[in-house]
């Protein structure tokens, strides 16, 4: 009888169930599916074997990516960018959202909008691009007007010291504008009447911010946070493996670089797999944790 009445109750909402087809198929063929493919990690994958006739070797690339020296020169760069990022990119879109949100001009307040967004449409090679042609050490113009102002040679694009800072940067506004979106769309909901009960009382504009506007959408922001620690191993393969040269790849090489490298280059199929669903496995341990610890101090999680 129950099961007549569930089935009557996703009739009645079908066409809304329909809606799910594409995001659940999307996720089925390409989240899903390729995971079977892990089991590579754990052979000695041949293609012309297939995943069932590989030999076993268990935790043999494991082991031997933890024993190797890059190992730790890995993990330091990708920690070291995910970290500049987690403190300079992720609180960037809140405080865009917030200072759009005390825009009061319409037409302003869209056209800002619309032209910080822009730069989310353009693909890392066209970014990388921008930046070699402003920080160029022959010809930049970035480069040559401070070499004009008395700065000397700037070797932005090949020296270690500044590729960490020019990734961040190159986040910042790449990303900042559509970031955004998700807090402006929280700050929709905020009740108005508040804002209008602060002003009666002698609440300042940055007061009303800090009291109001912040713990409202506090949620979203813990939201998002625990979601950008699952990222935490991940630097961003497009945008690192462009900056990538000669002289920076000690700093610049990464685990997505180095899975590119070692699975596509060198053919070390299972080898790469292992250091990817480690990287992965990071991730999920990491936003578990930070999930279950927003619940310990009252917050909501994901989960």
């Amino acid at each position: 009888m129950k099961i007549k009445s569930d089935w009557k109750k996703i009739m009645s909402y079908k066409w809304l169930y329909a809606m799910l087809i594409p995001g659940v198929v999307y996720y089925a063929l390409f989240k899903f599916g390729p995971m079977f493919g892990l089991i590579a990690a754990f052979k000695n994958y041949q293609p012309f074997l297939g995943f069932f006739d590989s030999e076993w070797v268990g935790l043999k690339y494991f082991i031997r990516f933890f024993m190797d020296k890059s190992f730790m020169k890995l993990l330091g760069n990708t920690l070291t960018l995910s970290l500049l990022n987690l403190a300079f990119f992720f609180p960037m879109p809140i405080l865009v959202a917030l200072l759009l949100n005390e825009v009061k001009c319409g037409w302003f307040k869209r056209t800002v909008q619309s032209v910080v967004y822009l730069p989310h449409f353009l693909s890392w090679v066209v970014i990388v691009g921008i930046s070699y042609t402003l920080f160029t050490s022959d010809g930049g113009i970035i480069t040559e007007g401070l070499k004009q102002l008395g700065f000397g040679q700037m070797n932005f694009l090949t020296s270690p010291r500044w590729l960490k800072p020019m990734v961040v940067i190159q986040n910042i506004w790449k990303e900042t504008g559509w970031g955004t979106i998700i807090f402006l769309a929280a700050l929709a909901g905020v009740n108005m009447e508040m804002y209008e009960a602060a002003k009666l009382d002698g609440a300042s504009r940055l007061q009303q911010a800090w009291y109001i506007t912040l713990p409202a959408i506090k949620t979203t922001i813990i939201t998002m946070l625990i979601l950008r620690l699952g990222h935490v191993m991940e630097s961003g393969f497009d945008q690192l493996y462009n900056m990538q040269n000669a002289m920076n790849r000690d700093v610049a090489d990464v685990f997505d670089t180095y899975v590119y490298r070692m699975g596509l280059v060198n053919g070390q199929l299972s080898y790469s797999t292992a250091v990817g669903l480690f990287k992965s496995l990071v991730g999920l341990v990491l936003v578990l944790t930070a999930d279950k610890i927003s619940k310990k101090v009252g917050e909501e999680g994901i989960l």
